[in-house]
C-alpha cells in the first residue's frame, strides 16, 4: 500500500514537472522537434548499445566454449564491458531528458 502510494505521488511529481517545463512560451514546432529528436536519438542509442552488447556476449560465449577453465575470467571481463556499454546509453537518456524538459535552446 505503501509502495504504490509513493509510485503516484512521483508520478504526479513528475508529471507537475513536465507540464510546468511545457508551459513557458515555446512555438509548438519547436516542442515538437525537440521531442521528435529526443525520441530518434533515445532509439539509435538503443540500437547501438543492443548491437554492442549482443557482440560482447557472442564473443564470452565462444571464448568460454573454446576455453571452459576462463569462464570465470570472460564472465567478470564481459560483466564489466556490458556495464560499460549500457552506460552509454544512461548518457543518452540523460542528455535527451535535458533536451526535453530543460530546453537549452530557447
Amino acid at each position: 500500500m505503501r509502495k504504490s502510494l509513493l509510485i503516484i505521488f512521483h508520478t504526479v511529481f513528475f508529471v507537475g514537472l513536465a507540464s510546468a517545463a511545457f508551459a513557458a512560451e515555446v512555438a509548438p514546432e519547436v516542442i515538437g522537434n525537440i521531442a521528435l529528436a529526443t525520441g530518434l536519438g533515445m532509439g539509435i542509442a538503443a540500437i547501438g548499445t543492443g548491437i554492442g552488447q549482443g557482440i560482447g556476449l557472442k564473443g564470452a560465449c565462444e571464448g568460454t566454449a573454446r576455453n571452459p577453465e576462463a569462464g570465470g575470467k570472460i564472465t567478470v571481463t564481459l560483466l564489466i564491458g556490458l556495464a560499460m556499454i549500457e552506460s552509454l546509453a544512461i548518457y543518452a537518456l540523460v542528455i535527451n531528458l535535458i533536451l526535453l524538459f530543460a530546453n537549452p535552446f530557447i
